[in-house]
């Protein structure tokens, strides 16, 4: 094997693992997700198992990114993203950055038949942005109702749960932050 093609395999594990720690994730809970033992994605993260197709691919898909990102190819020079959204559970998600820093995504959740809405937790500060109908976002205790131009911030230790609020699908932009991070927004004075 030459040099180049070891560098970009040598790149793999660590970029596995970087993605893994950004989006909060421990090895238990990406081998939930994917069907991978935690042996084999520690393994995978440290260099001592080989990156093949039938591993990457599930990652690929619980990280929602492509998977040359995953491999790290070079880039073309073209500066546009190249969206690949991911449906499940009557959501579509759309990336809109590649990982590293905040996440930019665009969110469509179609409405769903009333059922007892699962909160969740994970690492960072989440920015909602409502594009187009009603969301409703259950944080802790509280249930709020946003209309298009409406926007939250908050850290994603709170439980929280997001849906469509009513029966019409709502489209929103969603940045995820590292633990930490938040928006500084700057007012000019008029």
């Amino acid at each position: 094997m030459n040099s180049a093609k070891k560098d970009v395999l040598d790149a793999v594990g660590p970029r596995l693992r970087e993605l893994r720690r950004r989006r909060g994730m421990t090895l238990a809970e990406l081998g939930q997700r994917t069907g991978i033992s935690e042996s084999t994605l520690s393994r995978l993260e440290g260099g001592s198992r080989k990156p093949t197709l039938e591993l990457l691919l599930p990652l690929a898909e619980v990280y929602a990114v492509p998977l040359d990102h995953l491999v790290g190819a070079p880039r073309t020079g073209d500066p546009r993203i190249h969206l690949r959204p991911v449906t499940r559970g009557g959501m579509t998600l759309v990336p809109l950055s590649d990982p590293g820093g905040a996440q930019a995504y665009k969110l469509l959740i179609s409405p769903a038949p009333q059922s007892e809405p699962e909160l969740q937790t994970h690492e960072g500060f989440e920015w909602i942005y409502v594009l187009a109908g009603r969301l409703r976002l259950l944080l802790g205790e509280q249930s709020l109702s946003l209309n298009p131009g409406e926007a939250a911030e908050f850290d994603t230790h709170v439980p929280h749960w997001i849906g469509a609020d009513g029966d019409q699908a709502v489209e929103l932009l969603i940045l995820l932050g590292r633990q930490g991070e938040r928006a500084h927004l700057r007012v000019r004075a008029t």
